[in-house]
């Protein structure tokens, strides 16, 4: 409640309920940023497009830079252009790098257009340099490739390697119990579904935020409870103040 005498006292202040709710927002941000660092940074997406562009400049000046070529197709990878990446980092793998952080993000990118037989062959290639990279980061990206083309058998050695490795994982688990739904294992799947949540709710704030959205597909009705307790608190400051 005190965020709500917060709002309210902001709106009789500013004269606006809705940029009361602005100001306020920013006040949890700042915050945020000063303690567990869950809520999304806009920032880190302006550093991301100053870096891609300064790497797209070296490389105009260089093509042969092979560090600035991965480094950009690690960033367009991140930024959800898996093909522009795949299309980057190719000339490097073309001139011989087979270092595990190469292949992966190669895997990674092919895999994610749709070229899945030769990502199961980069990310064979990561696995045999590295196994353990990322503690299981391999894995979890066979699991989500293998789970995108219907291979639920593949999908859950992959996904059960990577809970070897990763136990408190809640998106593997998630993606586990998909598998296990897709082999007609349903009893397996909602039992994997409930140690998700029970790993989820013993994280710390700090490291909930990746794992959150992956915990509400596994109880879907929490952020519509969140959101409908946020509507209903806005209509009635908004009532009290008219």
């Amino acid at each position: 409640m005190s965020q709500w005498f917060l709002w309210a006292l902001l709106s009789s202040l500013t004269g606006s309920p809705v940029l009361a709710l602005i100001v306020l927002g920013l006040l949890w941000w700042l915050g945020d940023r000063f303690s567990f660092r869950v809520l999304p940074d806009p920032l880190r997406r302006l550093a991301r497009f100053r870096r891609t562009a300064q790497l797209r400049s070296t490389l105009a000046v260089n093509p042969h830079d092979r560090r600035a070529r991965f480094e950009l197709a690690e960033w367009l990878l991140e930024a959800g252009r898996p093909g522009e990446a795949a299309r980057v980092l190719r000339p490097n793998v073309e001139a011989g790098d087979e270092d595990v952080r190469t292949a992966f993000v190669m895997g990674a990118a092919l895999g994610r257009i749709g070229k899945f037989d030769q990502a199961e062959q980069a990310l064979a290639l990561a696995r045999k340099e590295d196994p353990r990279f990322r503690a299981g980061e391999i894995e979890l990206e066979l699991g989500r490739q293998r789970l995108a083309r219907g291979d639920f058998l593949g999908a859950r050695e992959a996904l059960e390697r990577l809970l070897a490795e990763r136990p408190g994982t809640v998106e593997g688990r998630y993606l586990l119990a998909r598998a296990l739904t897709g082999l007609r294992e349903a009893e397996a799947a909602r039992a994997v579904r409930e140690e998700a949540w029970r790993e989820y709710q013993l994280l710390p704030p700090f490291h909930r935020r990746h794992e959150r959205a992956f915990a509400w597909r596994i109880k879907p009705w929490r952020p519509a409870a969140v959101a409908l307790v946020v509507l209903a608190v806005l209509a009635a400051g908004t009532a009290m103040l008219r």
